[in-house]
């Protein structure tokens, strides 16, 4: 597992998805968001590692106590559950997911978009301009992001690169300084510039 602290109650984490085999198309190690809101702490789909599951536990306890704030659990999109079910019975947390969207804690907005058979959110993190990513856009292996079409259905590829594109760039009316993705190397600075890089 590797932790990095982004700003001061902001980190993200990545560790190796237990379910991940050779050949699936997206890469083994995934990320995941902790965040302390002025009235919440929102934990962004999160695994918990398999690898000294205590050291992880310990940490989060520990922020989370010292938070002393209700947490809420936000999911990006439906198959990225991983250890959803595990936080919210630790915490007692609220679930928000893009299927079933619900009043998001103070600090932070969605923006819902919808595929064939999926719906998929992304998170703005106001105290930080910071976007949270789940599939629609990944780490380009080169500092910025992308759309990864290969990842579409055939029949959505098409879609993907013109249609989701112009649906995404609504974004850019945002402030972006971060785009945390869940899959590649997060953007730790000029964000605005790589989403709209992406988006092009």
């Amino acid at each position: 597992m590797e932790v990095q602290e982004l700003r001061p109650g902001l980190w993200r984490w990545e560790t190796a998805h237990p379910e991940w085999e050779h050949g699936l198309h997206w890469p083994q190690v995934v990320g995941s968001v902790y965040a302390e809101l002025p009235e919440a702490v929102a934990i962004i789909d999160p695994q918990v590692p398999t690898e000294e599951p205590h050291r992880f536990w310990e940490a989060l306890d520990r922020d989370v106590e010292r938070a002393g704030q209700p947490v809420h659990v936000l999911l990006t999109v439906h198959w990225h559950e991983r250890s959803v079910e595990t936080v919210l019975e630790r915490y007692h947390a609220t679930l928000w997911r893009p299927d079933r969207p619900g009043d998001l804690p103070a600090g932070v907005r969605a923006e819902v978009v919808k595929g064939s058979d999926w719906v998929e959110a992304i998170f703005y993190l106001e105290p930080w301009r910071a976007l949270v990513v789940g599939d629609v856009l990944i780490g380009d292996d080169s500092g910025g992001v992308r759309v990864p079409l290969s990842w579409f259905p055939m029949e959505e590829q098409d879609w993907a690169r013109t249609g989701l594109k112009e649906r995404l760039r609504g974004l850019l009316e945002l402030d972006v300084e971060l785009v945390l993705v869940s899959h590649g190397d997060p953007v730790l600075a000029g964000g605005h510039e790589a989403l709209a890089r992406a988006l092009a």
